[in-house]
């Protein structure tokens, strides 16, 4: 076997991972390259969902009962884990979401109905860059066609950075917000935050960031970034489905309006009007994804008590023997950065003129799954005058041995296609 330095122990790891036992296809091993759409969820996870369920299964804040005050702690307990893991400076800063996408519309929202200062309107420009997922595009296309607001952005390099060459051009005094991913999930690029940051800075627009990508693969130190507001999602973290964060400051959350009215959010209701309650309730409306929150919390815990520096050198590691390894294979392209500097732990590529959903399809077949298509980053392919890629992203459970058998896959690909 393949030996690299920095790699976890991934025999004990994967023995918490019951789906990566599976066989595929008449007995075939699954390998399992596909984790920047999803991660596989360890049994502490599993466990930690089931107890919920079977023991304290109850709506939260609002009850007095026993099982109501037990939903409630953990529930809040999960923000806790959430608020440690992202260095916020206050619990009440993390927001619970059903996804980063609706983390990021949130955002949108409440710029778009605020008052001043933050208002986005028809005087004011967004930007954005070419390299994000569709969850950070339309709501900031939504917005500008509701308020008038000039949209926007960064272009890509040829290796696949952002080109920052006219920041002082796209970033301007009349910029209200900024919004950008930390790690492509298309190109695997890792961007320079500062450099975005800091101009952002001076023209006084706030910063949002997409950490979809980053939050399950690196240490995430939200006072660090500098952001305004930082989004990411829990089923990308061993997380469960359903269930996702925006970190906001403080007193942005205490300005800006909420987005979804019902119960909870409220502090009185009348006939003619009502109150809200403070951050972050204001912006959780209704019955909260409580079970999910739980399972987040315990994902935490998990990728907590392996470390997250530990977690990020490993990733680096095996990203670099994919790399390497990927680019002994004859006709293919990685789409992004060809090393593994700056970059997280997913790689796009085209294989000569073989469709990507073709050579997804034949690697199933293999049990290897992969990603095929334009990744919700359309703008990317077409900047790059592709149709699509395939993908293979990898986590804390990933081997040597997983990168071995797609390159073993891909060159059953190109005979299968002659």
């Amino acid at each position: 076997m393949t030996q690299l330095p920095g790699l976890l122990d991934t025999e004990a790891i994967r023995k918490d991972f019951p789906i990566l036992d599976r066989q595929v296809h008449d007995g075939r091993k699954l390998v399992y390259l596909d984790n920047a759409a999803t991660s596989q969820k360890p049994r502490q996870v599993l466990d930690a969902l089931g107890e919920y369920y079977e023991r304290h299964n109850a709506n939260v804040h609002r009850g007095v009962h026993v099982l109501a005050e037990e939903a409630t702690a953990l529930y809040e307990g999960a923000r806790d884990k959430v608020a440690e893991f992202v260095n916020a400076p206050s619990r009440d800063e993390v927001i619970f979401t059903k996804n980063a996408s609706e983390s990021l519309n949130l955002v949108a929202n409440m710029l778009g109905w605020a008052d001043e200062p933050y208002r986005v309107d028809h005087e004011t420009e967004i930007v954005i860059t070419e390299m994000e997922h569709h969850s950070n595009i339309v709501p900031w296309q939504l917005l500008a066609q509701r308020t008038g607001a000039k949209l926007k952005w960064f272009g890509l390099t040829d290796d696949g950075r952002l080109d920052l060459s006219n920041i002082d051009e796209v970033i301007t005094e009349k910029t209200k917000i900024v919004s950008f991913v930390l790690v492509s999930n298309i190109l695997g690029t890792v961007n320079p935050v500062e450099a975005i940051v800091r101009r952002a800075q001076e023209v006084g627009a706030l910063v949002c960031v997409d950490a979809s990508q980053a939050a399950p693969h690196m240490p995430l130190d939200v006072q660090a970034l500098q952001a305004d507001f930082v989004a990411f999602t829990g089923h990308k973290m061993c997380g469960p489905t359903g269930i996702g964060v925006l970190w906001g400051r403080q007193e942005l959350l205490e300005d800006l309006p909420p987005f979804l009215g019902g119960g909870e959010m409220i502090e009185t209701v009348s006939m003619s009007s009502s109150t809200y309650a403070p951050a972050p309730h204001k912006f959780e409306a209704g019955t909260p994804p409580i079970a999910q929150a739980v399972g987040l919390g315990a994902a935490i815990d998990y990728l907590s008590g392996i470390g997250m520096d530990k977690i990020l050198a490993h990733e680096h590691a095996i990203t670099e023997y994919a790399v390497k390894r990927l680019l002994e294979v004859p006709d293919l392209r990685i789409i992004g950065p060809a090393t593994a500097e700056d970059r997280g732990a997913a790689i796009s590529f085209t294989l000569g003129d073989i469709h990507p959903h073709d050579v997804g399809q034949v690697l199933d077949e293999q049990g290897i799954a992969v990603r095929v298509g334009h990744h919700c980053a359309r703008p990317v392919c077409l900047r790059y005058g592709i149709p699509a890629t395939t993908r293979a992203s990898f986590y804390l459970y990933s081997t040597p041995a997983d990168i071995d058998a797609l390159v073993d896959g891909l060159e059953h690909v190109r005979n299968f296609f002659g």
